[in-house]
């Protein structure tokens, strides 16, 4: 895993770049954190998606301030679907593009915040998105997801943060004949994908990781990531 930085139209951010074995080309993917920020397991979500075969760029929304401004102005942006996230975001899609090793094809996977974020940005250039438990759901959802790409969505039923949210996807993107693979797990929470500290007392609020779902929504994923990806 490497530390780059990426440009962006407010200037360079940090960034983590995972690039699989071997020479490529290879499709790439953006991948977008919590709202824990990016660290050690972000790090190995960007080892399995480049294991994969996929070049992973995750860049840090947080570059910019303090943890608690910076926190605040992301989730504001998030909500209102406009900002420097956003653009920090494509700026990531963008620099995939760019490289040499990239076939030019480029999905986007995130968790929760970053979850929303890839269902926000599903029409946004993207092959394939990934949102794992994007919940709540993004306002105004049918309106957002005009004109998204493929989605392929993973969700806990015990999270608290997603009542109804599997069933108002489904209704949406069979609306709008986007090609979708909707999968709850019914004995998970939210972030059951993530390593992420404190994990007996997450479990209890409805929340934890939990590695048989994990494996298979990345399974999923990657199924999902192989059709839709294509240069």
């Amino acid at each position: 895993m490497t530390k780059i930085k990426i440009a962006t139209p407010d200037g360079p951010i940090d960034a983590l770049l995972g690039v699989p074995d071997g020479d490529g080309p290879w499709p790439g993917v953006v991948v977008v954190h919590d709202a824990i920020g990016y660290g050690p397991d972000n790090e190995a979500i960007s080892a399995r998606i480049a294991a994969a075969g996929y070049l992973a760029v995750t860049p840090n929304l947080y570059s910019r301030g303090g943890r608690a401004r910076c926190v605040t102005r992301v989730f504001r942006e998030l909500m209102t679907q406009r900002g420097r996230a956003l653009d920090d975001i494509l700026a990531a899609r963008d620099h995939l593009k760019s490289m040499p090793q990239c076939t030019g094809a480029v999905g986007i996977a995130g968790f929760c915040m970053g979850g929303q974020f890839a269902l926000v940005l599903s029409p946004k250039g993207f092959g394939a998105s990934a949102p794992f438990y994007g919940t709540p759901l993004p306002r105004n959802l049918s309106e957002t997801l005009d004109g998204a790409c493929p989605i392929v969505a993973s969700f806990g039923r015990r999270d608290p943060l997603g009542i109804g949210a599997p069933a108002r996807l489904r209704e949406v993107v069979a609306a709008k004949n986007i090609p979708a693979d909707i999968k709850v797990y019914p004995d998970v929470g939210h972030s059951f994908a993530n390593k992420l500290p404190g994990q007996p007392l997450m479990r209890i609020t409805g929340f934890g990781y939990n590695e048989a779902a994990t494996e298979d929504a990345w399974r999923r994923v990657f199924a999902f990531f192989a059709e839709h990806l294509t240069a």
